[in-house]
């Protein structure tokens, strides 16, 4: 079979770790890169990749990782699914979900794409987890405790705020799903610090955790791209109680999320023109090889 043609919109943390995964994989090859520079701007691992500002420039692309914020999602998918070129993202604004499933879906039937939403490790894989856990457990109480560590979609988040020069996100757990924020900001000269922490605690990323904003002299002195989650579920299976499942992993954010974008990227090509969460996607299509060989590893 011809291996699957992979474009990355964007080159930030994610689109770096993508383009790794990219390349580990046998059955993909990466089309190019799309920034909006059109240009490798002297990064040497981009040198024998061609760069450019219009993804039509590459030729045949059958999936565009969007290695984008999360906010810019949804106007790069309407764009690229209008194009029929089936696309993956890393939305993480979990309230917005649902919403953001609704307006690409007609969009990708329309014009024979596939849209996988949400596909990093959380929401995207934890969530695949969640659903297998419930499924063993119907009766119960799920717990997802984060961290700690640096939330990459918290972060940018933040960075956005007027008069921060740059800024870390740290989720600390503090048990039965709440997480506490703290938040180390590098302001701009004349910013305003209450003003900034205001902004912050305001946005939506942050209004339902319990946040601290400090001001520090340097975000670079304290960055650290390790994270982690726990995920917990006591309940029931059929008739009989106390049933405790629990799935731990510590792990770099964006290696990750690249990775998992990368399994979403290859499912994409086997789904149905339409949009998908990754709970809807049979977990064997996340997977390299021939469905008949993989059948007798893991079964």
């Amino acid at each position: 079979m011809d291996k699957i043609r992979v474009a990355i919109v964007g080159y930030g943390n994610i689109g770096r770790f993508s383009l790794e995964a990219v390349e580990a994989a046998d059955d993909m090859v990466c089309a190019g890169v799309v920034r909006r520079s059109g240009s490798a701007d002297g990064i040497a691992e981009l040198a024998s990749y061609k760069v450019v500002s219009d993804i039509r420039e590459l030729g045949r692309v059958d999936v565009a990782i969007l290695a984008t914020p999360s906010r810019k999602v949804r106007e790069n998918a309407e764009k690229y699914l209008a194009m029929g070129i089936s696309t993956v993202d890393s939305f993480d604004i979990h309230t917005e979900i649902c919403e953001l499933r609704a307006a690409l879906a007609p969009i990708a039937e329309a014009n024979g794409a596939v849209s996988v939403i949400s596909a990093g490790w959380d929401p995207g894989s934890d969530s695949v987890v969640r659903s297998l856990m419930q499924g063993l457990a119907p009766k119960g109480i799920s717990y997802t405790n984060f961290g700690p560590g640096r939330s990459m979609g918290h972060s940018v988040a933040a960075k956005a705020v007027p008069g921060v020069k740059d800024a870390l996100s740290v989720t600390i757990p503090v048990g039965t799903g709440l997480h506490r924020r703290m938040v180390y900001v590098e302001l701009e000269t004349g910013a305003d610090a209450a003003a900034v922490a205001a902004a912050i605690k305001a946005d939506p990323y942050f209004s339902h955790d319990e946040t601290h904003v400090i001001p520090v002299d340097s975000v670079d002195a304290l960055n650290d791209m390790g994270h982690g989650v726990n995920l917990v579920r006591k309940g029931v299976s059929g008739a009989t109680h106390n049933q405790l499942l629990e799935f731990n992993m510590k792990i770099n954010n964006p290696a990750l999320t690249g990775q998992v974008l990368v399994m979403a990227a290859r499912a994409a090509v086997r789904q149905r023109p339409g949009c998908y969460t990754m709970i809807e996607i049979p977990v064997i299509d996340y997977l390299a090889g021939e469905r008949e060989t993989l059948i007798r590893q893991l079964v």
